[in-house]
């Protein structure tokens, strides 16, 4: 007698059966995120599932801090390049000769780092997986800071080397992990993507110097939004002849798809031959290099929304702190509101949309278990109104979200009383 699974089977179309057949592994872990996390966790409610955003809606949700997107000098920048394409060349960078528009910008942007060179990749992921994995290898220890991104920590995997990790921010566990296991890569972000929270980039070079090791700085989060004419974090510092490496996502203050790794002219070439995503993935089209040349120009000048950025950073944050918020863990435009578990971190992203707020929820992997969070991210181009509707937003549904019983909140408790 057929089985419940063999009768469920014949009623899919045979153009899609393939699809329904997985063997047990598979369906193991998609039980694990259908069943135990969706059903019975979160009561069937996808935890990245937003209502239609309303008109008046405030979202919080993107990375584009400077409001690129709908600039019309660069629009124009990119209609102006499709009108006038004879074709493109379809191929891999690496085989992009000496002169051509990519290395082109390559170059200028290198300028605006205050680098040799540089290198554009097809996205902030490609960069730092191909630059870690071009530089490290079997044995290799790479230390990363706990909340390095993602792609870092990929990179690391893809290169097969050892990943080490220390203490968000603790140059002193840093330090003994160096004592213990011996130069290699340091690997950290200026500007953490989860909670708006800086590096200590003066003494991560100098315990870098002082152990031999190579030094990666990915400014994804501070390029463009940071440092002289907005040139990261590194700049800012005075650092950039001492930091090995400057990685970034173009998909941020610049508000497009790419991403961009600086560096001397020599390495250069040995990456376009040892990196794997650099060299099976093709190269920029001219429309988007059209729109990299015409947003780096404005960027460059945008010292006004930069200022703006950083006072509307300095006015929520205190708002939010006033209201009771821990969010000391940071400083900048990213705020994290940790209620803690996945259940009250959901529950905190719908209270938020009731008051028209529209954040993204960050949960495992994206943050540790029973860390989750709801990360605003804000603008230069937030409006008064939309300030005062974020912070009434956040003191209407304290009550409703259970705030003294967060994670984040019972942690500044037990620091008030060290």
């Amino acid at each position: 007698m057929p089985t419940t699974t063999q009768n469920a089977l014949k009623s899919i179309p045979a153009i899609f059966r393939a699809e329904h057949c997985m063997p047990d592994f598979v369906v193991h872990r998609m039980n694990q995120h259908y069943v135990t996390r969706i059903e019975q966790l979160l009561g069937g409610e996808h935890p990245h599932a937003w209502q239609p955003t309303p008109a008046d809606a405030v979202f919080l949700a993107g990375n584009d801090y400077l409001c690129l997107a709908g600039e019309r000098a660069l629009v124009q920048a990119q209609v102006r390049a499709l009108e006038h394409s004879q074709g493109e060349l379809l191929m891999s960078a690496v085989y992009l000769q000496e002169g051509s528009a990519q290395q082109r910008l390559e170059r200028k942007f290198a300028a605006f780092l205050g680098a040799e060179d540089g290198i554009l990749t097809q996205s902030g992921w490609a960069a730092n997986v191909g630059l870690v994995q071009a530089l490290a290898g079997p044995g290799i220890p790479v230390y990363l800071d706990m909340q390095a991104h993602a792609s870092l920590w990929e990179g690391v995997q893809s290169a097969g080397a050892t990943p080490i990790s220390f203490l968000h921010n603790d140059m002193e566990h840093l330090q003994r992990q160096l004592a213990k296991h011996g130069r290699g890569l340091i690997v950290v972000d200026s500007l953490y993507s989860t909670n708006g929270s800086l590096a200590p980039l003066e003494a991560l070079v100098e315990l870098a110097e002082h152990s031999g090791s190579i030094l990666i700085v990915d400014e994804s989060h501070s390029l463009g939004t940071h440092g002289p004419r907005g040139a990261g974090l590194v700049a800012q510092a005075g650092l950039s002849g001492r930091v090995h490496f400057r990685t970034a996502s173009l998909a941020k203050a610049f508000a497009g798809r790419a991403g961009f790794i600086s560096c001397s002219s020599h390495f250069k070439g040995y990456f376009l031959s040892e990196s794997r995503p650099a060299i099976f993935s093709s190269c920029l089209l001219s429309h988007e290099l059209a729109w990299f040349d015409a947003a780096l120009d404005f960027v460059a000048a945008a010292d006004e929304r930069r200022a703006a950025l950083h006072r509307i950073t300095r006015e929520v944050r205190a708002g939010l702190s006033t209201l009771g918020y821990h969010i000391d863990d940071g400083s900048e435009q990213i705020i994290a509101l940790e209620a803690g578990v996945e259940p009250k971190t959901l529950a905190l992203r719908k209270a938020l949309e009731r008051q028209g707020i529209y954040g993204a929820m960050f949960c495992a992997p994206a943050t540790p278990k029973n860390r989750s969070l709801v990360r605003l991210t804000l603008n230069a181009g937030l409006s008064g109104e939309q300030l005062m509707q974020i912070l009434a937003g956040c003191a209407a549904i304290r009550e409703q979200v259970a705030l003294e019983s967060w994670s984040s909140t019972r942690r500044q408790r037990k620091l008030a009383l060290v």
